[in-house]
């Protein structure tokens, strides 16, 4: 099992750590350093900044949102920076949902994710193969577009840089159970949000079905320290956000998905204190167990005993969530 280091989105403004990190992850042998977008900062940025100060470390967007930016965009920062890094890129896409495409990005949600997923891989995939100009007789992502107010005289274009690899790595974040099958037809990999390695046997049917090579990279918060209580409160606190905030009343992805790992009642307390304004409720009442399964926190041997069970799984690369270099110097230790 491989070690990266998730940097995430940035806050109310840039973390001065995330260079100093990514190098020191670098040097103790982390094989990624990921970056992540929401509302504010972008992921391609801070990523070609860390390209910048490291060599050889794979670098990879855990997620770069789709509603962002059209997919022959996308596929263009994602050549542009396989080029400026030496061959690094690993492309993590993630469809987020209808709170934020259509309350940020301003345009509608798709009635069939699973095939704006599935067109929008697929153009991204002839960008960077480029055996031929990129068309797609698509319903959410035509080339050339000929829907409402074309002009007609769109046409199909070859990109003029020839990508660096024509097999760059293509991972999506899914969180459903059709998402997950989906992801496995047509990705090289897939990026689960929440993951418990007590839980794996949700996830056997689906992984049966994948290539050799598939990535299998959930994101994990990890932390050394003596008090697990006081460990597990940044995970609780996140997931009383992603929980309780991410979504509406009436459709909230992770909360489905904190349901189908066997949390349902208490993901809709969580969600229900959240909205109702009682945040620090809601985050008080997400279960230690369901925190404690999905991270690595406490002292070293506890991180010993917890990191045993993540690399019995399937999994191929934990991209592991922390603040400090203690921290991923132990977790690389212990993963030697």
């Amino acid at each position: 099992m491989r070690l990266g280091l998730a940097l995430g989105y940035w806050g109310r403004g840039p973390d001065p750590r995330h260079v100093e990190l990514a190098v020191e992850a670098e040097r103790l042998g982390y094989d990624s350093v990921w970056t992540a977008e929401s509302w504010g900062s972008d992921a391609f940025t801070t990523l070609t900044w860390i390209a910048a100060h490291t060599r050889r470390v794979r670098l990879g967007t855990a997620v770069a949102q789709m509603a962002a930016r059209a997919p022959a965009a996308t596929a263009m920062h994602a050549l542009t920076l396989d080029h400026l890094s030496g061959g690094r890129m690993l492309l993590g896409l993630g469809l987020s949902g209808p709170q934020v495409v259509e309350g940020w990005y301003g345009r509608p949600f798709p009635d069939s994710p699973l095939t704006a997923t599935r067109e929008y891989v697929e153009v991204v995939r002839q960008v960077l193969r480029r055996r031929a100009p990129v068309a797609l007789d698509g319903r959410y992502h035509p080339l050339p577009y000929d829907g409402p107010g074309a002009t007609g005289l769109g046409r199909s274009l070859k990109p003029i840089t020839h990508p660096l690899r024509p097999d760059l790595p293509v991972l999506l974040g899914a969180e459903g159970p059709r998402n997950i099958a989906q992801t496995v037809r047509i990705a090289d990999g897939w990026l689960p949000l929440y993951w418990s390695p007590l839980r794996t046997g949700l996830h056997t049917a689906a992984l049966a079905a994948a290539p050799e090579g598939f990535m299998v990279a959930p994101l994990a918060q990890a932390r050394l320290c003596a008090d697990v209580a006081e460990g597990l409160r940044p995970v609780k606190a996140m997931l009383g956000f992603y929980i309780g905030g991410m979504g509406h009343a009436t459709r909230n992805f992770h909360a489905d998905l904190m349901a189908r790992m066997g949390f349902a009642g208490a993901a809709e307390r969580v969600r229900s204190l959240f909205l109702a304004g009682r945040r620090e409720e809601a985050i008080a009442a997400v279960p230690s167990e369901f925190a404690d399964e999905i991270s690595l926190v406490g002292p070293r041997g506890r991180l010993a005993e917890r990191l045993a069970l993540w690399r019995a799984g399937p999994i191929t690369d934990l991209l592991v969530i922390a603040g400090d270099v203690k921290t991923l110097r132990v977790l690389a230790e212990l993963n030697a």
